[in-house]
């Protein structure tokens, strides 16, 4: 078999497999460019995508490579040379670096206050990294291609990881595009409060002429109007006259389609027959982003180093708001400390009594995590599979149950302060340098809340 029967073959299997806006997004433009001594090398579209690639679907790719070719091959990845550019518009790449301003007048304020839009929710405002990439350049793609890209665009993932924003995002490039263009943005909430008045008041006319002659619907966390009969049967015939005209849908929620339950399998093959995306949790330099992003909208200057020092500290994006106003506050009421001083204090504060957490509780849960007993990490034993753990135990007494470097050094045995604050200052450098250890440092935080 050939390289292109190959990849022709393994193309059709991966069309049975997943969703039809997941293949056309990433395999539509792929190609095996060289197969021998077992390594098979496939081209795709960009950079970002063989990233995704690489990490999501390289075992399902081998499996299907090996039982076709009937040998253990290894499979590399690269990128598809440019073509001459046909004459045929095109709908641009997949994913872009920066957002396409060419431009476009700012929407009024009257059409952002009509749709109740967050003015600062726009793409220009919106951190890339990859927890989020792929749901970035199909919202950019869909600005560009409304109705065409992918329809519908279907974006999920958990709280405050940016889905409003991005959904917000679109709405403002459309206007930004055509003021005239009609946009319809609402939760699920709001939908279907307006299809129970509209029944009640014998106005399902103007209900339908409201949704139904949009030519953008974003609906916001769709996965509430699952177990709602009324609400499901009006949303699957708008969802077909919009389709069927060629306008843009655009949903967000907190679960995949296939994991919503009460929700009509009509509607769910419906979601899964556009571009399925999730946005992951933000990693610590995304945080940061966030963090630097807002703080300047707020009029606040903060260097990179503090930002990083903040966001170690907060797991949600949602998070970050909280203690730029928290900076804030600290800026104006103590104008004679420097920044660093105010992030120190705003970081060390002392909480309440009752937010602190019990020492021997955090004993016990860094144990449990790696499988420790209570008496070694409390010993003497210096062996590198205790030294860790022992230092995040240091760390996490310190800014969990806000002990002295003195009573650390007296719970870990009689250790000596200068010996805690070596501990600390190890994990505060690692926080900010190794996504394992944030990985293990989250995990006990987790387990001890």
């Amino acid at each position: 078999m050939d390289n292109k029967s190959l990849w022709k073959t393994v193309l059709a299997e991966l069309q049975l497999t997943l969703t039809p806006g997941s293949y056309k997004t990433l395999f539509a433009k792929s190609e095996i460019v060289d197969s021998k001594n077992d390594v098979v090398e496939v081209a795709l579209a960009n950079t970002q995508i063989k990233t995704m690639v690489e990490e999501r679907y390289y075992a399902l790719l081998k499996e299907i490579v090996d039982r076709l070719t009937k040998k253990n091959n290894s499979l590399t990845f690269g990128i598809l040379k440019e073509k001459p550019r046909s004459e045929t518009k095109d709908l641009g790449p997949l994913f872009t670096n920066t957002f396409d301003k060419e431009d476009k007048k700012e929407p009024s304020e009257y059409l952002i206050q009509r749709l109740r839009l967050n003015p600062d929710l726009t793409f220009e405002n919106f951190a890339v990294s990859g927890s989020n990439q792929l749901a970035y350049a199909a919202a950019s793609a869909v600005t560009r291609s409304p109705g065409k890209a992918y329809n519908p665009l279907y974006v999920w993932g958990g709280v405050g990881v940016g889905k409003t924003h991005l959904i917000q995002a679109i709405a403002h490039s459309l206007l930004c595009k055509d003021p005239n263009t009609n946009i319809v943005y609402c939760s699920s909430e709001e939908f279907t409060n307006e299809i129970t008045m509209a029944i009640r008041n014998k106005t399902t006319d103007k209900f339908k002429s409201k949704f139904r002659s949009a030519r953008a619907l974003l609906i916001d966390d769709i996965q509430f109007i699952a177990g709602k009969d009324t609400t499901q049967e009006e949303f699957f015939h708008t969802f077909n006259a919009l389709q069927r005209e060629g306008c843009q849908i655009i949903l967000t929620s907190d679960k995949p389609p296939s994991e919503i339950g009460g929700l009509e399998d009509r509607i769910r093959s419906r979601f899964e027959g556009g571009l399925v995306v999730d946005i992951q949790p933000p990693d610590l330099e995304l945080r940061t982003a966030i963090l630097m992003i807002k703080a300047k909208q707020k009029g606040v200057a903060i260097e990179i180093s503090l930002a990083q020092k903040i966001a170690v500290s907060v797991g949600e994006a949602r998070q970050i708001e909280g203690m730029i106003v928290r900076f804030l506050s600290e800026t104006e009421n103590s104008p004679e400390l420097s920044p660093g001083a105010i992030v120190d204090k705003i970081l060390g504060q002392k909480p309440s009594t009752s937010n602190m957490v019990d020492p021997k509780k955090i004993l016990g849960e860094v144990c449990a995590f790696y499988g420790l007993k209570t008496t070694d990490v409390r010993g003497e034993k210096r062996k590198r599979e205790i030294v860790r753990p022992r230092q995040i135990l240091m760390w996490l007494l310190r800014n969990e149950s806000r002990l002295t470097l003195d009573e650390v050094g007296r719970f870990l045995g009689g250790r000596d302060h200068s010996t805690i604050i070596h501990g600390v200052e190890v994990i505060d450098r690692l926080l900010l340098s190794s996504e394992n250890i944030r990985g293990e440092v989250l995990g006990i935080k987790q387990r001890i809340s």
